[in-house]
């Protein structure tokens, strides 16, 4: 059973820093794509940045130099190093990974206030 546990939202002031993680079971992040998403209220849910098995990042330009990905594949978790954070960037993030299926986390709200 494949399971994605995102943590480490919360609330932070405008230019602040989080860290999400996203811990997998049932699958490795080794071996597959994975990827952030976010989604605001009342807004269509967006990539973040995907990552491919083999390490090469695309990241939205609304968040480049920003925010970084990193995994530790030891742990089978990635993270998300989110600088300068930006009111705009409040949303629900999601962690998502590929497979012959498609598997998402429940979700980690970041709100940053102005």
């Amino acid at each position: 059973q494949v399971q994605l546990v995102e943590s480490g939202g919360g609330l932070v002031q405008a230019g602040g820093s989080l860290r999400l993680s996203c811990a997998a079971s049932g699958i490795s992040f080794m071996l597959n794509a994975m990827g952030w998403y976010r989604q605001a209220p009342g807004k269509q849910r967006e990539l973040v940045v995907s990552i491919t098995r083999g390490g090469n990042t695309n990241y939205a330009d609304s968040v480049k130099g920003r925010f970084t990905i990193s995994r530790n594949l030891a742990k089978n978790t990635v993270y998300l190093q989110m600088d300068s954070l930006k009111p705009e960037d409040t949303a629900v993030y999601f962690c998502q990974i590929t497979s012959r299926e498609v598997y998402w986390g429940q979700g980690t709200q970041v709100t940053v206030s102005s």
